[in-house]
């Protein structure tokens, strides 16, 4: 895995439909239209959920936004951090803002 500090990745974000069916490429396209001009972002589909994640995470790319069931249900997304594959539930509508937090550039001492 290649562990570039967020902030220097190529790719900053990633999100992806949990399944291809049932409105979610459609939900997550729409996510990633609103990110796509803030951030690295790219849009990731096809295989299982597992098999992407790991080829984001050999690419260095920090954070994996999921579209699933539930993001149908309350507007919240899952985003899962690289390094520690810990995964919060985050509104889609704090999504810029939680994504920008996490990506600065630390303080240069």
């Amino acid at each position: 895995m290649l562990k570039l500090p967020p902030f220097l990745a190529p790719v900053q974000v990633a999100v992806l439909p949990l399944v291809d069916k049932d409105g979610l490429p459609e939900k997550a396209t729409e996510v990633y239209e609103m990110l796509r001009m803030d951030f690295d972002a790219v849009y990731e589909a096809g295989d299982t959920i597992g098999k992407r994640y790991h080829m984001l995470d050999e690419i260095g790319v920090p954070y994996c936004v999921t579209v699933d069931y539930q993001t149908l249900q309350d507007e919240t997304v899952t985003v899962r951090d690289r390094d520690t594959t810990r995964q919060e539930r985050v509104p889609i509508s704090g999504l810029k803002a939680w994504l920008a937090k996490a990506l600065a550039c630390p303080e240069i001492r």
